[in-house]
């Protein structure tokens, strides 16, 4: 059975089948669901306690998951007014305000802001931008040193990665390519 358009589901973890609402009017695609059990299937190991980032949030599909799994703290970037409210919405509903926090405004001016760093960050910008280079080259410095990252792409249109950047694991689902990623100043050992 289809769920109507402007909801999804939690897949796993404590709020496992829980439902939250999103901007579907503003061109929002979530992370489908067997998408993210890939992904989640991937992080099993590191997600416990670890600081996420949900950059270009939509829907929040993908932070609001990793809270759900036992991340200690996820954070939230959306420029969409509609989105961040839904995400807030979503935050409140499942009583994790106080491991969350929901940033409406630019990814690339909050990466170049924020004090945080992160283990963890899932980068979705929309497919017919140019924001995934300059999010990787912004990355870095709000990294942790065990990292991992979580991009998505069009199938068929691989990221260009910048020097440090190596990717762990790589699926296609449909019309959308995805994979595991992380970051190392070049010349040190990957984490």
């Amino acid at each position: 059975m289809r769920r109507p358009l402007g909801r999804l589901r939690i897949i796993g973890g404590e709020f496992r089948s829980r439902l939250i609402d999103f901007d579907a009017d503003a061109g929002v695609r979530p992370t489908p669901d067997r998408v993210r059990q890939t992904v989640f299937d991937w992080l099993s190991p590191i997600i416990e306690g670890s600081t996420v980032l949900d950059l270009f949030a939509g829907s929040g599909a993908l932070g609001l998951e990793a809270i759900s799994r036992g991340a200690s703290h996820a954070s939230f970037a959306e420029t969409g007014g509609a989105q961040a409210d839904a995400i807030r919405t979503a935050v409140a509903k499942l009583k994790v305000v106080d491991r969350c926090d929901v940033i409406r405004g630019d990814g690339i001016g909050f990466l170049r802001s924020t004090p945080r760093r992160f283990d963890l960050v899932f980068v979705d910008p929309p497919y017919d931008s140019t924001l995934l280079a300059s999010t990787l080259a912004s990355l870095p410095k709000v990294l942790k040193e065990l990292n991992r990252l979580y991009l998505e792409w069009p199938k068929g249109q691989p990221p260009v990665l910048p020097a440090g950047y190596t990717m762990l694991k790589e699926k296609t689902a449909g019309q959308v390519s995805y994979g595991l990623f992380t970051y190392a100043p070049p010349g040190e050992p990957q984490p």
